[in-house]
């Protein structure tokens, strides 16, 4: 689908002529961006059907957008973007990678100290320029520097969620070439890892000698979309970097020797060793080609007969990190991980009541349509006044907007059910910025950090096991306060905090925008036997799917159905 690359140009256009001081322009732009990222259909089949007046039939999308829509769709660029990123010296793109800098504050930057990239941004703040500008302060800086350096130790990795729609659609192409039998992506993209450096695509033909067939498949993957550069090509293997700046290798294999190279090239280095080594006690000898007997392959067609012949059960790709998951497979004592169909609803989700983007009824219909039982609404409360939070009252109207939504379900006859929930800031002494009254009148509290995030790990801990002594208090989102590529965890002990959840019956939350909680903190909650949930943290219907990267991660810690409280479905 071409909406997200198109949504994600339509969202910089909207940037720079915010950043030129256009009037009105900036919101229509950024506007159409939402309604196309959100949109289930390919804009590319809109245009097929009906042309630019099909374009103009999507909300939001006037002849001026429709027009770069259509540019895009058969060139594979846009003008306007070039012509406005020359007239405008400054990397916008680089600098919007800084959490807390949105365009205006970008803006003042340049206007005041002359900033246009992240090199000016670095001085600027070792100068101490920037905490004298007014709306920036001390705190500000420090927070820019911190960015700063979080972005330079995570260079040349990708996010697992930024990648995996354009990995899919190469994966899908590759597939339905005709010839192909087998098919896998490898590597940390097969393990699930929260950020991977390159992509590793495995195919598997009979014919290793059918040039025709050969060619077909190695020119479709370095022609793909979004390639600028060919790195290699050759008879067994091809190497693409995308626009993006992401390497990505094909691998062909024959078919029968497919499940040893999957196996190899999944990784991880570690685990391979370590497998390797069994093999050799076993008087087999394990590499990319097969398992073998001296100089007799045995295995090799299937990674499952690989495993078994070395006594032990198939191990799920996102636990091959040499973590125990080894010794537990020949005891045959590996858990059942949790799966996506598992989920039964979402706990962590925002309306346009606070900083969400659909009303409550689009959540609960997005959710009704991924097939959930349940959607708890979880907007921010009031001390998060930059997403409009709920303060009492208007936590109590939402309450009663739900309640209407919930009997138009059950007059329609539909099995589903909107929770009252709430998002609650835990303040800097550990209390709730709501009021108990209001806590006990809904279905369930989360509570959150989202302030004083500088202060000391002994009084951060206290700080977040004072709010679980709240009765009401029942999940305890992103507990690390980490944003993956954006933001470093605050200081906190992280297993106080989990043996404190376990006896006050707080639930912690693997957040999927964040990759907060990680994999081995769950891993510890779990063995210490503290529920989890899994979060989508949605601002709108499609990050709703966002929600299986909380699964990834979940399935990395070894988390199990059971583990997981939002599996559970008991019809009321």
């Amino acid at each position: 689908m071409k909406n997200q690359e198109i949504s994600q140009i339509l969202f910089e256009i909207g940037d720079f002529l915010e950043l030129g001081e256009v009037p009105f322009k900036p919101q229509a732009y950024q506007q159409a961006a939402i309604v196309l990222d959100n949109m289930e259909k390919d804009v590319s089949e809109i245009y097929k059907e009906d042309g630019i007046k099909g374009l103009e039939k999507i909300p939001g999308v006037g002849k001026s957008i429709a027009v770069i829509i259509e540019e895009y769709l058969k060139t594979g660029k846009v003008k306007y973007i070039k012509d406005l990123k020359k007239e405008t010296p400054i990397d916008l793109e680089g600098l919007t990678k800084i959490e807390g800098l949105g365009v205006k504050r970008i803006k003042k930057l340049y206007k005041e100290l002359g900033v246009r990239n992240l090199k000016d941004l670095e001085k600027a703040v070792d100068d101490h320029k920037v905490s004298p500008l007014f709306g920036f302060g001390e705190k500000m800086e420090k927070n820019i520097l911190d960015a700063i350096e979080f972005l330079k130790k995570s260079k040349g990795r990708f996010l697992l969620r930024e990648v995996f729609p354009q990995v899919k659609i190469i994966g899908e192409k590759l597939k339905k070439i005709q010839g192909v039998v087998d098919f896998s992506v490898a590597g940390s993209f097969r393990r699930r890892k929260e950020t991977i450096g390159d992509v590793d695509f495995l195919v598997g033909i009979k014919d290793m000698t059918d040039k025709y067939l050969v060619e077909k498949i190695m020119n479709t993957f370095v022609t793909m979309d979004d390639v600028v550069k060919i790195v290699g090509k050759g008879g067994t293997k091809s190497s693409i970097r995308t626009r993006q700046g992401l390497n990505m290798d094909l691998r062909l294999v024959p078919v029968h020797s497919f499940g040893a190279a999957l196996q190899y090239f999944t990784g991880s280095k570690d685990h391979n060793i370590s497998l390797r080594r069994i093999a050799m006690k076993m008087g087999y000898k394990l590499n990319e080609y097969g398992l073998f007997k001296e100089e007799r392959k045995i295995k090799g067609e299937t990674e499952e007969e690989i495993y078994e012949k070395l006594r032990m059960e198939w191990i799920p790709p996102e636990l091959r990190e040499n973590q125990g998951e080894i010794q537990l497979a020949i005891e045959r004592k590996l858990p059942k991980l949790v799966e996506l169909k598992d989920i039964k609803g979402d706990f962590h989700c925002h309306s346009n009541w606070d900083g969400g983007e659909n009303s409550i009824e689009e959540m609960a219909e997005r959710a009704i349509s991924l097939g959930y039982k349940y959607l708890g609404i979880a907007d921010h409360t009031q001390s998060l006044k930059i997403e409009n939070g709920l303060d009492e009252k208007r936590l109590l109207e939402q309450g009663k907007k739900i309640d209407e939504i919930n009997a138009g379900f059950i007059k329609k006859g539909i099995n589903f059910k909107v929770l009252k929930g709430s998002e609650v800031d835990i303040l800097k002494d550990g209390t709730l910025d709501i009021k108990d009254k209001v806590l006990k009148t809904l279905d369930y509290v989360s509570v959150s950090i989202h302030s004083n995030f500088k202060m000391g790990k002994r009084e951060m801990t206290k700080r977040v096991i004072k709010a679980f002594e709240n009765p009401y208090v029942k999940i305890f989102n992103h507990p690390t306060g980490m944003i993956l590529g954006k933001r470093d965890e605050y200081d906190i002990n992280i297993e106080q905090v989990i043996k404190a959840a376990k006896e006050n019956n707080v639930a912690l939350e693997m957040n999927s925008y964040r990759s907060d909680l990680s994999y081995q903190s769950a891993k510890i909650a779990k063995e210490m036997g503290v529920k989890l949930t899994i979060g989508s943290d949605a601002h709108n219907i499609k990050e709703l799917e966002d929600l299986q990267f909380g699964v990834y991660q979940a399935r990395r810690g070894g988390l199990a159905k059971e583990d997981v409280v939002n599996t559970i479905y008991e019809k009321s």
